[in-house]
């Protein structure tokens, strides 16, 4: 889905729209609080470092785990990620194979993902967990399921958009929370927000929290790769993908064209044929993020070139003390 504009107003003038929504709002708050305090929240021989969000969309999680295997794994742990596998079709518990599976069966995160750590996708988080354990995890990272209550979380890590903030604090359908803000740092333990420098000083202003606040930013993977003048089409089906385009800019590209598309979005060959007509006929080169490079059909993938990003924290000592405590 795409968000709607009034999800990005300020908390201060939520727009009629959120108003008019506010009782579908509370029903929704209410069902995931109701959820939650029913969960089994079982527990597996492993610590579980849950890397989630309280609202919709993207907000960096999936480089976090990215980021937060690499630290486990220099720490000499042995760190499985757990993921629902959205979008994919296959059922789980099933470990990812990056050669083997692709993103229609698993999902295009764990794909992302599996390069770095075994990823276990599956509804059932716990059972998921608990095959990971029998293979050999002695951390298990959980990608997104933060709203998910079936596994206990020994460091939950709410991840957001410091730019996006929370958008203007209301609860499904009426703004893009999952729950509402206080509910939802009141179970975290780490708030991390990520963009830059800037944006991440007005966001501790704006929503000022008791959890500890983490500060990162995404940066380009160096490959070699010069963006400088580069003619564009640049088109992506994430969470926010303005964010993509504005990095490409930043990156010296000329985006003669940006197309945007829902958030994990389906790419079939006619489409793919279009967008190679467009870019053909604008002198351009098609550009997309690493993500959405994942989903395209492997036959379809040459000739598009893909940004890659990495999390980079401003200063991970809030981190390493959380994985301290937890003997990690």
């Amino acid at each position: 889905m795409r968000a709607p504009r009034f999800w990005g107003n300020p908390p201060a003038r939520p727009g009629w729209q959120a108003r008019l929504l506010a009782p579908l709002a509370w029903l929704w708050a209410a069902a995931t609080a109701r959820r939650l305090a029913r969960g089994a929240r079982a527990r597996v021989g492993a610590p579980v470092i849950c890397v989630g969000n309280i609202t919709v969309g993207g907000s960096g999680k999936t480089p976090t785990v990215m980021a937060l295997v690499e630290r486990l794994t220099a720490r000499g742990r042995k760190p499985h990620v757990i993921s629902r596998g959205h979008g994919g079709s296959l059922e789980g518990p099933l470990l990812v194979d990056e050669r083997r599976h692709t993103a229609a069966e698993v999902g295009d995160e764990p794909l992302l993902i599996a390069p770095f750590a075994p990823v276990w996708i599956g509804a059932d988080r716990a059972a998921s967990a608990a095959a990971a354990v029998a293979a050999g995890a002695d951390a298990l990272v959980m990608d997104d399921g933060f709203q998910n209550a079936g596994l206990a979380q020994d460091l939950a890590i709410v991840v957001v958009d410091a730019e996006y903030g929370f958008g203007n604090g209301r609860v499904l359908p009426a703004g893009p929370l999952r729950e509402p803000v206080a509910a939802g740092l009141a179970r975290a333990d780490l708030l991390l927000a990520v963009g830059p420098e800037a944006a991440r000083a007005r966001f501790a202003r704006d929503w000022p929290a008791r959890v500890p606040l983490l500060g990162a930013e995404l940066r380009p993977l160096a490959t070699g790769m010069d963006w400088t003048g580069l003619r564009a089409l640049a088109f992506a089906g994430i969470g926010r993908p303005e964010k993509f385009f504005a990095t490409l800019r930043a990156r010296g590209a000329e985006l003669v064209a940006t197309r945007a598309f829902d958030d994990h979005a389906h790419y079939d060959p006619r489409l793919l044929a279009r967008l190679r007509a467009e870019a053909k006929a604008l002198g351009a080169q098609l550009v997309t993020t690493e993500k959405d490079a994942a989903r395209l059909p492997p036959a379809l993938r040459a000739g598009v070139l893909a940004l890659p990003v990495r999390l980079a924290f401003a200063d991970p000592a809030p981190l390493d003390a959380a994985l301290d405590r937890l003997g990690l």
